[in-house]
């Protein structure tokens, strides 16, 4: 089961690590994961007022959501991503590229006024296909 990035001449190309579209067959398990921030396992937040730590911390939590259901974040076909500040767009895709490859995840960021923790810079849900087998 292949996942595929998906690119055209017609679309600008993504200023971000995402691509335009990604598309896979649909046999397998989906995995929808819930908005995962930047708290840790033993409840403390990691990286406050660092948004580069705190998606680093987010990213590893969505890689321990997928591993507990059988997969990994390999199998990451689209992430949402809420922000408190759009003008850390690049350092949240910098840590990105750390978790996320080629073919990558469709992706849409979006700036929002509050969070559930006023600590809190980011907030990324994912949605998934394991492979069957």
């Amino acid at each position: 089961m292949a996942k595929q990035q998906v690119t055209t001449g017609n679309l600008r190309e993504p200023n971000g690590h995402f691509s335009q579209a990604t598309t896979i067959e649909a046999k397998g398990k989906l995995v929808f994961v819930s908005g995962m921030t930047a708290r840790k396992p033993d409840g403390t937040i990691a990286g406050i007022g660092d948004v580069s730590e705190q998606t680093r911390q987010v990213c590893e939590n969505i890689k321990a959501a997928m591993i507990a259901a059988g997969g990994t974040l390999d199998d990451v076909v689209r992430v949402d991503v809420y922000v408190r500040n759009m003008e850390h767009f690049d350092k949240i895709h910098a840590v990105r590229r750390e978790y996320f490859k080629s073919p990558l995840p469709a992706s849409t960021m979006v700036e929002i006024c509050k969070m559930t923790s006023p600590d809190y810079l980011i907030e990324i849900n994912a949605i998934a296909v394991l492979p069957e087998g």
